[in-house]
């Protein structure tokens, strides 16, 4: 998948992902106005302020978004560390060593927390809103984000080795993957 059909493709799933793999009874685009209006302008400062530093980092914040969204839905599950009862997502295949904009994302969660004076927002919802500013930031058209997502407590290495499609599929195959989640 060289040419930019590919990318165009990817970029297609990461818009309707989000809204595909979350229920969407709770989810709403202004679903933080009351308890924390300044959340939205403060992810977009600190994407901004990160691409700014590094180009790179906006495709690795939506790619971050994409792998977490793959196995069992945008549930913020990739973010999660080993412990006795989670086996973590970072360390699967498609993720050891080639995910980046944990940082990032430590950061913003880190300034939301601040300004709203308390952890309300959750951190699925961030890498959601992350991955739309990162795209917006270096050129490409705006979507909106329905949030409301609940984090999980929760990770699979397995699931992820099993669901994230591998770096040497063709196109079929790619098919058949995203099928296995429910995108056609």
């Amino acid at each position: 998948m060289a040419n930019g059909n590919g990318f165009s493709y990817f970029l297609f799933v990461m818009v309707i992902m989000p809204v595909a793999a979350t229920s969407s009874d709770a989810l709403s685009t202004t679903f933080y106005q009351k308890v924390c209006p300044q959340a939205l302008p403060v992810i977009k400062k600190v994407v901004t302020d990160a691409v700014n530093r590094e180009p790179r980092m906006g495709a690795s914040l939506l790619r971050l978004h994409f792998h977490d969204c793959f196995v069992n839905g945008c549930d913020a599950s990739v973010l999660l560390d080993s412990t006795s009862t989670i086996d973590r997502k970072k360390t699967a295949f498609g993720n050891n060593n080639s995910l980046r904009g944990f940082e990032v994302v430590d950061r913003i969660k880190s300034e939301v927390d601040r300004v709203c004076g308390a952890q309300v927002v959750s951190c699925a919802d961030i890498l959601a809103v992350a991955a739309r500013d990162s795209v917006v930031q270096l050129g490409g058209q705006t979507w909106k984000v329905e949030l409301g997502r609940k984090d999980s407590t929760t990770a699979s290495r397995t699931d992820a080795n099993n669901a994230i499609p591998a770096s040497f599929m063709d196109l079929p195959a790619l098919k058949a993957n995203f099928q296995n989640v429910g995108l056609d």
